[in-house]
């Protein structure tokens, strides 16, 4: 079968995927290496990955892994590559979407342009089991317009103020401006996990005061000299020291993912992420 006609078949058939929005009140919590080694943790369960770099300002993935993509997701946007042609290997064969600093949103978009969007994403040759998508810090549009598009959002938050002050904010932006109820806390750089329940405590305690949102507890990443020497190598901690704290940590945090949170029947795979985000962008455009 050509590629074509495995991408009508994927296109026609639904595709049990899940869609995980990994993302953060403030920058510097570690949120792209929790991205990095949650999809190198499912892939090596068995699945298949995609890892998204959904920070449009600054490209974050390829540099935390040390590759060098020729292409990014504005050469999909503009025609001149498909979705395939752009995507590089990462660890334990997870694919990766580069990240373009060119791309200004989804809602300035043509109508040609999204139509051609969506159709490179449903035209993947392989199916797609989990798709992470690794968002920019804060409250920018584009950080709204990409976690209001997924299934889930997993929100990464240290033990210091400004963290649980800004992760706050954004919790009360999306539920409160674009409908988003759920969300999973994710506590990284924890000294134990009894640190990590005590900061989701602090966050639902005020979330359970002012808003309508649903919390869960995702666990704790512990702080860990192995995951910084991951880091200045340019691996993921959990394919280069997998005996570390840390990277037992997150492949427990991938089982958890794998086992437990949600998936849903879609039409196109990946194609179906991008209506939801096209549509959700002209949303948070007319907001």
């Amino acid at each position: 079968m050509n590629n074509q006609a495995q991408g009508l078949e994927q296109m026609l058939s639904p595709v049990t995927m899940k869609i995980i929005a990994i993302t953060s009140g403030k920058g510097g919590v570690g949120k792209t290496n929790v991205s990095i080694n949650l999809a190198v943790g499912l892939a090596k369960l068995g699945r298949s990955v995609v890892l998204f770099d959904a920070d449009l300002g600054l490209a974050n993935v390829d540099i935390a892994l040390g590759l060098k993509p020729k292409y990014d997701i504005r050469h999909v946007i503009s025609g001149e590559r498909t979705l395939e042609e752009i995507i590089v290997e990462g660890p334990c064969g997870i694919r990766i979407v580069p990240a373009s600093s060119g791309v200004s949103g989804m809602a300035s978009l043509t109508r040609q342009q999204q139509a051609g969007l969506i159709r490179t994403f449903s035209e993947l040759s392989f199916a797609v089991d989990d798709l992470i998508v690794d968002t920019s810090a804060g409250i920018e549009t584009s950080v709204l317009t990409f976690a209001s598009a997924c299934q889930e959002v997993v929100v990464v938050v240290c033990d210091e103020p400004s963290s649980i002050t800004d992760a706050y904010a954004l919790i009360k932006v999306l539920s409160k401006e674009h409908e988003v109820r759920g969300f999973h806390i994710l506590a990284n750089m924890a000294d134990n996990d009894m640190q990590g329940r005590q900061l989701f405590d602090k966050i639902s305690r005020v979330t359970d005061r002012f808003l309508d949102v649903q919390l869960g507890y995702l666990g704790a990443i512990p702080r860990d000299e192995y995951l910084r020497k991951a880091v200045q190598q340019q691996n993921a901690v959990v394919q280069s020291y997998p005996r570390s704290k840390s990277a037992q940590a997150l492949v427990k945090l991938a089982s958890h993912v794998n086992d437990n949170l949600g998936s849903s029947d879609c039409h196109g795979g990946l194609g179906f992420f991008v209506e939801r985000l096209i549509r959700v962008s002209g949303m948070v455009a007319e907001a």
